[in-house]
């Protein structure tokens, strides 16, 4: 893992964070594991800041712990009713995910990260050239929206013929349908994203 990963994940504590959890609830990582459908390995990955997990893997996590996915990007008590977080202070995750070495094609800047109780959680997405047999696939409760601010994007899915998106296009989708991205023309392309994180 690139060295200003490791310091990133470590600054956020992310991993900290949701030991310190899953030990309150009393959960073990194979709790954890059956409730997330995610591997020992990779939850132990995780906790001990080895990996940066995409937003999916996070989402799931936050749903077995029964938190916010804010609140591993948060300061204890934080809440406040309105909330500002200018470009100096998004929190942007690292290139490596799911199983450490591999690239899961995007990174992700939290818009929101102040605010403890809401029911959405916009990023702004930058993702990866790539071929399209080399896209990761991913699926969470709730529902997604996108908003191409720069580039071209392409989503593929389980259920339908692969979908090109141009700059000021939108989508959304209910996100239990498998999908992934990837973006087109050999350069990066961005997003705004909101998740629902349904219950």
């Amino acid at each position: 893992m690139p060295e200003n990963v490791r310091t990133e994940l470590k600054e956020l504590g992310l991993g900290k964070k949701i030991r310190q959890l899953r030990l309150e609830r009393g959960l073990t990582i194979q709790d954890v594991s059956e409730k997330t459908g995610l591997s020992k390995g990779l939850i132990s990955q995780i906790e001990n800041e080895q990996v940066s997990p995409p937003i999916s893997t996070l989402m799931k996590i936050a749903n077995a712990l029964k938190v916010e996915l804010a609140y591993f990007f948060m300061k204890e008590d934080e809440d406040p009713k309105i909330t500002v977080v200018r470009r100096d202070e998004r929190i942007t995750s690292g290139r490596r995910g799911v199983k450490g070495n591999i690239n899961v094609g995007y990174t992700y800047e939290l818009l929101a990260h102040k605010k403890r109780h809401k029911h959405m959680e916009p990023f702004v997405v930058t993702f990866e050239p790539r071929e399209r047999d080399e896209v990761i696939m991913f699926s969470h409760k709730g529902e997604e929206f996108h908003l191409v601010l720069e580039g071209r994007i392409e989503m593929i899915t389980d259920i339908s013929d692969p979908i090109t998106l141009e700059e000021g296009d939108a989508l959304y989708f209910d996100s239990t349908v498998s999908h992934g991205f990837r973006a087109l023309d050999g350069k990066p392309a961005k997003t705004v994203a909101v998740l629902f994180q349904a219950e």
